[in-house]
C-alpha cells in the first residue's frame, strides 16, 4: 500500500458529516423512484437514514485502522482472540503494528500471524483484547448486482470514514499490480465484488458491508484510469467475504493457509513476442512434475496461444484466465510445439494452487 499522510485527529468525525449527506440524497432519490407513493418524503428519507445509521453503528466497531512507519490501512476484527483479518499488501513485510478501533485514540500494539499474498490476505493479532467487537462476515453468493453497501476503513488516514455505494458487478476477475517498496509481488484476485462505493489508499483491508450488517467483503484494490492515471472513480474491488474468513480461519487454526482454493497448471510461464516485440503467447520454461500440465502432455518449450475460446498473448492473460476457474475444472489449452511449430490441442484438470 502507498505511503499516505495521517490526517489531522479533528478530521476523524467528518465521516458523519459525509455519511450525513449521502443518506439524505439517497433518501431522495428513492422516493423519486417511487418506493412508497403513498408515504411522505421526510419519513422515507428519516426511515432510510436510521436503516443505515444503524448499520454503520453495528458494523463499525469492527474496523481498525492499522499503520506502520509510512502506511497505514484498515483491518476487521475476526473474533475475541485479537484476530484480525486485513490485506497482505497492507503489512507488506512488516511484522508489529499499531492498530487503532473505531472513534478511540488508544493504541493497541499487534503482531503478524501470516501473510498470504497470493488472495492478498493476512491475519494480525492485538495483544489487548479487551472489548473486542467481532464482525459477522457474509458470502459474495449472497449479494446481486444493485444491492446497497458501505466501505468502512481509514482513507487516507481519515479513520472511522464510511461511503456508499451499490456492487456494480460480481465474479470479476482483477489483476492487483506489485508493489516492491514494501515486498508485495503482485497477485490476480478471483472472483472480486465490484463496487461503486469510493476505495482510496487506507481502505484496503476494510471492510465492504451489506444492510443487514455483514462484512461480505474486503476491499482491496481500486481501477485505474488507463487514459490520465490515477484512480478510476466509483470503480473499486473487494474480496469475497466468505473467500476472505476461509483463509483467515486457516490461518488461526493452522498458522497459515492449506487449502488455497485456487486453479493451478503446474507450470512457470513466460511471455513470448515477435520480431516486433509483440506478444504472440506463452511459453513453458518449466513444469511441475506431477502436475495438472504435465500430466496431460504438455512439454517445456511448447508455446500456449488459447485457453478454451480466449487468446493467450502474454503469461498475464494465462494467470487471469487460470484464476477464474477451479480447482478441477477441466480446460482446452491450445498452441504450438517446437521444433516445427507443430499445432498441439490438450485439455487439462486443472490442480490447486500449492500452499508452500
Amino acid at each position: 500500500m502507498r505511503p499516505v499522510r495521517r490526517a489531522d485527529p479533528g478530521a476523524r468525525s467528518a465521516w458523519a458529516l459525509v455519511l450525513t449527506l449521502l443518506l439524505t440524497a439517497t433518501a431522495a432519490l428513492a422516493g423519486c423512484a417511487g418506493r412508497d407513493d403513498t408515504a411522505p418524503a421526510p419519513r422515507i428519507a428519516e426511515g432510510l437514514s436510521e436503516e443505515f445509521a444503524g448499520v454503520v453503528q453495528a458494523v463499525l466497531p469492527s474496523v481498525v485502522e492499522i499503520s506502520q512507519p509510512g502506511s497505514v490501512g484498515s483491518g476487521v476484527v475476526f473474533d475475541r482472540d485479537g484476530h484480525i483479518v486485513t490485506n497482505a499488501h497492507v503489512v507488506g513485510t512488516g511484522k508489529a503494528f499499531e492498530v487503532r478501533f473505531a472513534n478511540s485514540s488508544t493504541v493497541r500494539t499487534a503482531t503478524l500471524v501470516y501473510s498470504w499474498p497470493p488472495e492478498d490476505i493476512a491475519v494480525i493479532k492485538v495483544q489487548d483484547t479487551g472489548g473486542l467487537v467481532p464482525a459477522q462476515f457474509g458470502a459474495a453468493r449472497d449479494l446481486q448486482v444493485g444491492d446497497i453497501v458501505m466501505a468502512m476503513g481509514s482513507p487516507l488516514g481519515l479513520e472511522s470514514s464510511v461511503t456508499q455505494g451499490v456492487v456494480s458487478a460480481l465474479g470479476r476477475t482483477v489483476s492487483e499490480p506489485p508493489e516492491p517498496q514494501i515486498g508485495f509481488p503482485g497477485t490476480v484476485l478471483r472472483q472480486t465484488i465490484q463496487t461503486s462505493a469510493p476505495i482510496n489508499p487506507g481502505n484496503s483491508g476494510g471492510a465492504l458491508v451489506s444492510l443487514d450488517r455483514k462484512v461480505v467483503g474486503i476491499p482491496s484494490v481500486a481501477a485505474v484510469n488507463q487514459g490520465i492515471g490515477g484512480v478510476a472513480a466509483g470503480i473499486g474491488f473487494a474480496i469475497p467475504g466468505d473467500i476472505a474468513s476461509d483463509l483467515a480461519q486457516q490461518i488461526i487454526d493452522h498458522g497459515r493457509v492449506i487449502n488455497s482454493g485456487r486453479a493451478a497448471l503446474g507450470i512457470t510461464g513466460l511471455t513470448v513476442t515477435n520480431d516486433q516485440g509483440q506478444p504472440i503467447g506463452v511459453g513453458v520454461a518449466a513444469l511441475d512434475p506431477n502436475g495438472p500440465a504435465a500430466t496431460a502432455g504438455l512439454r517445456v518449450g511448447d508455446l500456449i496461444t488459447r485457453l478454451g475460446d480466449d487468446e493467450v498473448r502474454t503469461a498475464q492473460d494465462l494467470q487471469t484466465q487460470i484464476a477464474s476457474r477451479r480447482p478441477g475444472d477441466a480446460v482446452r489449452l491450445t498452441g504450438t510445439r517446437p521444433p516445427a511449430a507443430e499445432p498441439f490441442t490438450i485439455t487439462v484438470t486443472l490442480g490447486e494452487l500449492p500452499v508452500s
